[in-house]
């Protein structure tokens, strides 16, 4: 749905069994795809003893789920993740929780569209358990005569960890810190307050790190911590911009993206397919909640959603 075609995972070698970073989405192709390459380097699955995921979405968690099913492998995941795995497996929902912040950001047509879309597509619980352990806070990983930063970067998602192998100079960076794309913002189903704020104290928090090779989980690797930090911080000031600029006398979310070019090819919303642009729309939503902490803008519920206005 998204247009990501692959995520990567690594490896890392120890006396004890391999160490993945991230796992893939528990699906047939992607197993098959794991299980080839552990081969080319005379690995099997069952040599997999823990799993490091950056964070819970389906492409990155679930296939950890399924092989420690097997293989009985650790799992590590992002305390802030807890309350999308409580949604899963615990509550029965009346509708997506998507559906409401659409409405709420003003795009009535693409939340009854997304209440179509989701109304027969409930998550496959199969793929989901909770973690054998929860990663909290900045702290240390020994991997075999490695040792890995687990750092805490929420932005992405609320739980999301990235791991920085100081001593070799390389940092995976999961979703936070992505190469060619902009990872999105403001989409989860338990929303944090301030989603994008959150996102650019964590790209912050990465900046003041050593610049390390980058090892993203989508694109290719080798890239400059940080100088792809300072292109993703500069195009979000660029969007706050346009942000304000486009709210004028009052406007909801899904009026300003509508108003603002989308991917490298400046598309506008209405040619986006319904994924996408409720992905849009909510990451509009994060930019305009941003401005208001910021006390830049004002919000006003409306019988057409939230409406913001400049100061």
């Amino acid at each position: 749905m998204d247009g990501l075609r692959a995520v990567n995972v690594y490896v890392l070698e120890s006396d004890e069994g391999l160490t993945l970073i991230d796992a893939g989405w528990a699906i047939e192709e992607a197993r098959a795809l794991l299980e080839s390459s552990l081969a080319s380097i005379d690995r099997k699955i069952e040599d997999v003893t823990r799993f490091l995921v950056t964070h819970v979405h389906r492409d990155h968690y679930t296939q950890a789920v399924t092989v420690r099913r097997e293989f009985g492998s650790h799992v590590s995941l992002g305390l802030g993740d807890k309350p999308t795995l409580d949604l899963i497996l615990e509550e029965e929902l009346d509708a997506d929780p998507h559906i409401e912040m659409l409405t709420e950001a003003g795009a009535a047509k693409i939340a009854a569209a997304w209440e179509n879309f989701t109304r027969d597509s409930t998550p496959d619980k199969t793929m989901w358990e909770y973690p054998d352990a929860w990663l909290e806070q900045d702290h240390a990983i020994t991997v075999g005569k490695r040792t890995l930063d687990a750092v805490s970067t929420p932005g992405h998602t609320q739980g999301h960890f990235v791991f920085a192998d100081r001593a070799a100079g390389l940092l995976f960076a999961g979703d936070h810190v992505l190469p060619t794309i902009t990872p999105s913002i403001g989409f989860e189903p338990v929303l944090a307050s301030q989603p994008l704020g959150d996102f650019l104290t964590s790209l912050a928090k990465v900046r003041q790190m050593p610049d390390l090779e980058l090892l993203p989980a989508h694109g290719p690797v080798g890239m400059s911590s940080h100088q792809r930090v300072d292109e993703l911080v500069s195009f979000h000031d660029v969007r706050l911009d346009l942000c304000r600029a486009a709210v004028a006398g009052g406007a909801t979310a899904y009026d300003v993206a509508r108003q603002l070019p989308w991917t490298r090819h400046d598309h506008r919303l209405d040619d986006l397919d319904l994924f996408n642009a409720a992905l849009a729309t909510l990451e509009t939503r994060a930019h305009l909640e941003l401005l208001v902490a910021q006390d830049e803008l004002t919000r006003t519920p409306s019988d057409d959603g939230i409406v913001y206005s400049l100061r």
